[in-house]
């Protein structure tokens, strides 16, 4: 039988909830949206927005927004310089304050996304996730989520995808809220923001097990 901590409120709550907390923090965070694009203009030019496809529920891709954090600058050849040679102090700033995230709010508006749900990945890592990893895609991709109040970035990739399975096991109304209401922490907090080798995270080439079968 379903419960409100479980099938009922991934039913009937949780969208409606999505949509009421960001429609709430749009209208409240809308200076620091103006006051962040207006920075963002002055400090990397245009686009103000980073725009780029991301997998969603049942792995249907949408368009993610994020406030951009990067230059454009490129090497001779005309291909784009490696992310810690575009990565501003500007962009470090955005990144470990969280507020270059705040566009996705207008995803979870549209109903992309979720306040809570695993991280909304790239498109090319489709193809390398085994069927474990895949079940990420059965809930909406969130803003926040159980492996990022649990690392972030750094934390390896099979800790993130087991994270993220968990949480597709075990959504609820208590544990939604317990990320919540960690993720401001983290935020004020700034933990797990880089990983130990990268900018951001290390590119996802599949696991171990794969890599062997593919060889």
């Amino acid at each position: 039988m379903m419960n409100f901590n479980g099938g009922i409120y991934r039913r009937f709550v949780k969208r409606p909830m999505d949509i009421v907390l960001s429609f709430v923090a749009i209208l409240i965070l809308s200076p620091v949206f103006l006051i962040v694009a207006l920075l963002v203009r002055i400090n990397l030019g245009s686009p103000v927005l980073f725009k780029q496809k991301r997998p969603g529920l049942n792995e249907e891709v949408f368009m993610m927004y994020k406030f951009r954090t990067m230059t454009d600058e490129k090497d001779e050849k005309g291909n784009l310089l490696p992310d810690d040679r575009r990565l501003t102090m500007f962009g470090r700033l955005l990144r470990s304050s969280s507020l270059d995230e705040l566009p996705e709010l207008f995803n979870i508006l549209k109903g992309d996304m979720s306040i809570v749900g695993p991280r909304p990945l790239l498109v090319q890592y489709l193809s390398l996730y085994n069927e474990h990893q895949k079940r990420r895609h059965e809930v909406r991709p969130g803003l926040s989520g159980l492996a990022q109040i649990s690392g972030r970035n750094a934390i390896n990739w099979e800790d993130k995808f087991h994270l993220d399975v968990e949480y597709v096991d075990n959504v609820s109304f208590i544990m939604d809220w317990k990320i919540i209401l960690l993720t401001m922490k983290k935020v004020f907090v700034r933990e797990g923001i880089t990983s130990e080798s990268a900018p951001t995270m290390e590119p996802f080439t599949g696991t171990k097990k794969e890599r062997r079968m593919e060889s």
